[in-house]
């Protein structure tokens, strides 16, 4: 799959800081503050706010989140780490999420979730990722290879959804790069995609993406 390289680097270097130092986490689940049924109010609370909508050309749905703040909590993953190029980036990613589940199923870990890819640092040529699987638990003895085990971040993070192809993510890391700026929010230069769809099954026209990014 062709990759816009160059504009997909600048986008994603808008998050991520190009001396970060690699983490050891991967899927990340949120929680986002419950609220009461729908037409139901409780007493002195204030309104719900809206979710913030998709600016035009973002490949949504309605309803799909946009700049929704929520909030990342821990949990125990297996990941593998690497570096890939713009031009097979989809293949690299889904490689390597395709390792990390063989992995997980041959020493008998029970994987808990969605998969995702963490990426560490970016330039015009390629990027340092980690790719990974929640647990449901920590496992007593560590895997062997170059498989690892650690914990997913957890704080302050603001979801956006992607549907669509992954070359064409290009134009929602856009959007998001803009809707950081308008808000005037500093992120913590963490940029995760967690797959809806399986990227090593689906097909790549048609992904569902939550991308969340860490903000202060």
């Amino acid at each position: 799959m062709l990759f816009c390289s160059a504009r997909r680097a600048r986008v994603a270097a808008a998050f991520i800081a190009l001396s970060a130092v690699a983490f050891s986490f991967a899927l990340l689940q949120y929680s986002s503050a419950q609220t009461p049924p729908a037409g139901v109010v409780k007493p002195g609370a204030p309104p719900a706010a809206p979710t913030p909508a998709a600016p035009e050309g973002a490949q949504t749905k309605p309803g799909d989140a946009f700049g929704e703040e929520v909030t990342l909590t821990a949990k125990p993953i297996v990941y593998v780490k690497g570096t890939g190029t713009w031009d097979s980036a989809f293949a690299t990613i889904s490689g390597a999420l395709k390792k990390v589940k063989a992995s997980a199923d041959k020493a008998g870990l029970k994987v808990d979730g969605l998969p995702m890819t963490i990426f560490t640092s970016t330039d015009d040529h390629g990027f340092d990722y980690q790719a990974a699987m929640p647990l449901a638990e920590a496992p007593k003895e560590p895997p062997h290879g170059d498989i690892s085990v650690g914990q997913s971040p957890q704080g302050r993070a603001l979801k956006f959804v992607h549907r669509g192809s992954y070359e064409a993510m290009d134009d929602t890391y856009e959007a998001i790069t803009n809707y950081l700026d308008e808000k005037r929010l500093e992120s913590k230069n963490v940029l995760i995609e967690q797959y809806v769809t399986d990227p090593v099954t689906a097909d790549e026209k048609n992904l569902v993406v939550n991308i969340f990014v860490l903000i202060n």
